[in-house]
């Protein structure tokens, strides 16, 4: 069963035209209920998918800032290797060895 928007809505205007239709009272109430359930259903399901893009994109910004901070990182260990590098060499023609 495919539980979806289309799917919980297409269920409650079926339900709807059920009652519309109906000619017995509890028949009618009973679409009623009915139609009211699978649109309780189809909001639930809209609201989970309005969590799952927020949260992906949650998911997607977080991602991206792991990546920067991890770029940051990496070109500060670069630089900080440079000025070691200069730093012993500098190090090195200063104290000629005899």
């Amino acid at each position: 069963m495919n539980q979806t928007f289309a799917f919980y809505d297409a269920r409650a205007q079926e339900s709807a035209t059920e009652a519309a239709a109906a000619k017995l009272d509890m028949v009618r109430e009973r679409c009623l209920r009915s139609e009211k359930t699978w649109r309780t259903l189809a909001d639930q399901a809209l609201r989970v998918q309005a969590e799952r893009a927020k949260a992906e994109i949650a998911k997607s910004e977080r991602q991206e800032n792991e990546r920067r901070d991890a770029e940051r990182i990496a070109d500060e260990a670069r630089e900080d290797a440079l000025l070691d590098a200069e730093l012993l060499q500098q190090a090195a023609g200063n104290h000629p060895e005899n």
